[in-house]
């Protein structure tokens, strides 16, 4: 039995060979914060804080057992990084392996001795997402996964100052550069500034107020967008079913409403939208009635005998059979319009799993099934478009709910005002980009006059681009990677022009057949479709009506009349090709391009990200450009190792395509 002095010699040697031990905490050095909620296969920030005596230096960050003996036996490397007093970093960027072990800590060493250690941590599964990306897939890029992002980033650390005051150019003014703005906003990076090249914010979005009046004065139309599909009733089920994506759209307005304080001047109103009215025009081919007048689609649908058939393919039986073949190809069931209705992302993996990025309808009938030209022509056209277009667009256009904007679409753009103001220059026409290698700053070039052959510039240490490329592709840029300089040169665009005309009564409310609302079609060359205003139906005064609305090549050839040609043919036109600062309606991909080049948008190249509808998986609606925004916001948040403020967007605005 050791005597009372051996016995306090024999602890104090113990105690000595502890205290010696490079595995002994005598008191945590570094803290790490942040913790809850950690899920595997996902990415994190660690908040971290030093003491006083912290040892600034190498630091190496690893997980492993809670009672890690040495740097050797660990799980996986968090960070490696050298710290200094005056500016260690406050965040770590954890890029969670899917097979990483329960109840383990993070540890802090440098030079072999720990200098801290994180409390045991839980894992949660990320079931949601996990099936998400099972049911999508992402071995192409389509889908934007910031785990392997982060992971090709190499980001290990941060300061969150520095990270937020970063400056950051937005190009564009349009839908997708002023959400950039408010999200970025929203998780406290205020340094951006908006360049628009026209004097007015709102992108495509233009609602064209005749007259000399404005919104109260109920006499516009939109030249731009003009209706959000809001749900799908099946009859096959009798159920009625939301249309997801476009949800953002209506988010965004209570957003922008609850920070205008339901100012009515900055107000967003939804009212309804008739899409169909049974007194609308329709094609005839050509018939009129005993009046001279063109046959309402109700009267059309009562008589259908009166409209002369349409003329006979070449090969009835081949076009029959190419028909068929197109129907079970494309598999428009209801349980499909379902789905794509529920998640039009997953949708998009499925079509392209069905090969519906590989043909046209015109390819496949022709080079699938072996049909003549002009068979193939008489069956699905001579288009080069994918037919994953037919997919969404059948759905939306399915829609049996639709909404507007009460006084015009342009009131979306003119919430933001209050939140752009003295953060935005108007009639700045970017012309070029240039990226400084040394100093990793991108910066913007232009003329104040065309003429001028040394353009002024700006330097940002970021640039948000949010113009079409049809725009970027005339301006100097840097040497990009060999498959987003071709996407920039040769994305195809659609045009399509649309007519407003103006009248002193609404006479279509009040004649025998009267029409309230809806859009019909015709017969007569260069109208195309003719739309009904859906606002102050049956009131009194002047009104406007959409007096026609052309796409594609029917839409080049009037854009190609002279302008009093055109105001001659209808009145007041607006073609989308033909604007400066657009240059085209919409992105519309040729078969392969949609495929190839999103994974492009998907990465940052050198400091600089592209949004806009024509980086989107849809095309021509409003949601594709905030779901642009959203995507190309999260990527500069991830680039800068905002991984929080990443996940705050994504689940904010309900990013289901986004995995962080």
């Amino acid at each position: 039995m050791l005597s009372p002095q051996a016995a306090s010699i024999l602890i104090l040697a113990l105690s000595s060979r502890v205290l010696s031990s490079p595995a002994f905490i005598s008191q945590d050095t570094i803290r790490f914060h942040g913790l809850d909620g950690v899920s595997s296969e996902s990415v994190h920030n660690i908040h971290v804080t030093y003491e006083d005596n912290f040892p600034h230096g190498n630091v190496h960050i690893v997980y492993g057992e809670c009672n890690l003996k040495s740097t050797n036996h660990y799980q996986h490397e968090v960070a490696s990084l050298f710290t200094r007093r005056e500016d260690a970093p406050d965040r770590l960027v954890w890029v969670v392996p899917h097979d990483v072990s329960q109840e383990g800590c993070l540890h802090a060493y440098s030079e072999g001795r720990l200098l801290g250690r994180s409390e045991p941590i839980s894992f949660s599964d990320p079931l949601r997402k996990r099936q998400t990306l099972h049911e999508t897939g992402d071995s192409n890029g389509l889908w934007f996964n910031g785990v392997k992002y982060l992971n090709s980033t190499k980001k290990a650390s941060l300061s969150t100052a520095e990270a937020k005051s970063k400056k950051i150019a937005i190009v564009g003014g349009g839908m997708a550069g002023l959400m950039t703005s408010l999200l970025l906003t929203s998780v406290g990076i205020t340094d951006w500034h908006i360049i628009e090249s026209t004097a007015r914010v709102g992108g495509r979005v233009r609602t064209k107020y005749l007259n000399g009046t404005g919104p109260n004065d109920y006499q516009y139309q939109e030249m731009g967008p003009m209706r959000f599909p809001v749900s799908v009733k099946y009859t096959d089920t009798n159920e009625t079913l939301d249309i997801q994506d476009h949800k953002m759209v209506f988010q965004l307005a209570d957003v922008l409403n609850e920070m205008n304080g339901n100012d009515s001047d900055l107000a967003v109103k939804f009212i309804p939208w008739i899409q169909s009215s049974p007194n609308t025009p329709t094609n005839s081919r050509g018939y009129r009635l005993p009046n001279g007048q063109i046959p309402s689609s109700a009267q059309a649908a009562a008589s259908p005998d009166m409209i002369p058939k349409a003329a006979n393919a070449s090969d009835p039986e081949g076009a029959e059979l190419g028909g068929k073949f197109l129907e079970r190809l494309l598999d428009m069931s209801p349980e499909r319009m379902r789905n794509i209705s529920t998640n039009v992302f997953q949708a998009h993996r499925e079509a392209i799993d069905r090969g519906l990025f590989s043909w046209s309808e015109a390819a496949y009938l022709k080079y699938q099934l072996g049909l003549d030209e002009d068979t193939v022509d008489f069956v699905g056209g001579s288009g080069n478009s994918p037919m994953w277009g037919d997919w969404y667009d059948n759905v939306y256009f399915s829609a049996t709910t639709w909404r507007t904007i009460d006084k015009g679409l342009d009131s979306l753009p003119r919430a933001f005002a209050p939140h752009v103001e003295g953060k935005i220059t108007y009639g700045r026409k970017v012309d070029g980009l240039q990226y400084n290698e040394t100093t990793s700053k991108v910066a913007l070039t232009w003329r104040e006059s065309p003429l001028d052959k040394v353009p002024k510039s700006d330097e940002y240490d970021y640039a948000v681009v949010a113009v079409p490329f049809s725009k970027v592709r005339l301006w100097r840029t840097p040497t990009y990677s060999s498959l987003l300089s071709r996407a920039i040169s040769t994305l195809n665009y659609a045009q399509s022009c649309k007519v407003a005309l103006h009248y002193e009564t609404r006479f279509w409310e009040h004649q025998e057949n009267p029409i309230f609302g809806g859009c019909g079609s015709t017969d007569i060359p260069g109208v195309g479709s003719v739309c009904y205003p859906a606002y102050k139906i049956n009131s009194t005064g002047p009104g406007v009506i959409l007096g026609s609305y052309t796409s594609g090549t029917a839409a080049r050839s009037v854009a190609a009349l002279s302008e009093e040609d055109h105001v001659a043919l209808i009145q007041r036109a607006m073609c989308w090709e033909v604007d400066e600062h657009q240059a085209g309606a919409w992105a519309s991909p040729t078969v392969g391009q949609q495929e190839l080049f999103i994974p492009a948008y998907h990465k940052t190249e050198m400091n600089t990200i592209f949004v806009g509808e024509h980086t989107s998986i849809t095309h021509a609606w409003i949601f594709s450009a905030l779901e642009s925004a959203v995507r190309g916001t999260t990527q500069l948040l991830l680039d800068l190792g905002l991984v929080d403020e990443a996940k705050e967007i994504v689940d904010t605005w309900m990013a289901r395509w986004i995995t962080v």
